[in-house]
């Protein structure tokens, strides 16, 4: 109760610093519907357009956006670098991995999950019982994302090696598809996988991202964006920051129009919401140093092929003074 009255707590004050560093946008906003401002943005199962529309926040829009669904952060992040699209959502690590290749994007905002939402699943009837029992194993996740780096942090912690395992690059999708066939042996995926595995393929969590990930995901937009729709990404992230904190106190109302949405069960969403908890972050520097060090650690793990600057991946003009210190 106490750690729940906390994580409230937290997303109050988080909420009143929004609020209080708001940028005044109003009058230039009004000059956006005129100008017709479009903003490409790249979605995930539905998530952010689903927010913003049951929380009402995407309503009375000045400007106009064009959803695209993609099933994971790959596809967006190689849309933003292609400039097909203009704001996308990621998890760090992803990010990083296309900035590293000199993509024009930046991290602008973000959000913070649980990290027992990052898990390593196996077939209910697999012999594998805990993380200690993956040696030997033929493991897929997604490249350069926070699936390879959970296994290899996972064996890791298990005092393995990373070669005493098999990595298989894998999407989700591809990857799901694998485990029920039973062509891997685990996967290393994040919600709403988890819970759909979970409750209709029956499948079983055998290691988490607790203290390995930082669970953070970033809104990224193009170089190009920002320096040429930056009032319109300023406005769509603080609609989107106050309808994330608006999802803690209606994740049962967000799931139904999830599903709605996406077709995809509202009972695997609310679950999925539910163990989540996701809350709006601002980019500061503690924010920069904890990826940093999973930066660091992933260019161990030959995940990132360069050791990165984070501080210079993120822009955090458009969060500026949004702290919780």
């Amino acid at each position: 109760m106490r750690r729940l009255t906390r994580f409230h707590s937290v997303t109050r004050k988080l909420a009143t610093a929004f609020v209080a560093t708001a940028i005044t946008l109003s009058s230039v906003l009004a000059a956006l519907a005129d100008d017709a401002i479009v903003l490409r943005v790249g979605d995930q199962k539905g998530g952010n357009r689903s927010l913003l529309d049951i929380s009402g926040f995407g309503k009375n829009l000045p400007y106009k956006i064009e959803w695209s669904e993609f099933p994971a952060a790959a596809p967006i992040l190689e849309a933003l670098n292609a400039g097909a699209l203009d704001v996308g959502y990621t998890g760090d690590l992803s990010f990083l991995s296309v900035y590293a290749s000199g993509a024009p994007i930046k991290a602008i905002g973000g959000t913070r999950s649980d990290a027992r939402t990052q898990a390593i699943l196996v077939r209910e009837d697999s012999p594998i019982k805990t993380a200690a029992d993956l040696r030997g194993k033929r493991l897929a996740g997604t490249r350069g994302g926070w699936g390879q780096f959970l296994i290899d942090a996972t064996l890791e912690k298990s005092g393995y090696k990373l070669e005493d395992a098999t990595f298989a690059p894998l999407g989700p999708v591809d990857a799901k598809i694998a485990l029920l066939a039973g062509s891997i042996d685990a996967w290393a995926v994040w919600e709403p996988y988890i819970s759909f595995a979970t409750l209709k393929d029956k499948a079983r969590v055998v290691a988490d991202g607790q203290g390995l990930t930082p669970t953070i995901t970033f809104i990224v937009a193009s170089d190009n964006a920002i320096a040429t729709k930056r009032v319109a990404v300023q406005d769509l992230l603080q609609r989107l920051n106050k309808a994330r904190l608006w999802s803690l106190d209606h994740l049962a109302d967000y799931a139904k129009n999830t599903a709605e949405l996406t077709k995809l069960p509202e009972d695997v969403l609310l679950s999925a919401y539910t163990a989540q908890k996701t809350s709006p972050i601002a980019i500061d520097e503690n924010v920069v140093k904890e990826v940093q060090e999973a930066s660091d650690r992933a260019t161990r793990y030959g995940i990132l092929s360069k050791t990165l600057d984070v501080g210079k991946a993120v822009d955090r003009s458009f969060t500026a003074g949004a702290s919780l210190n």
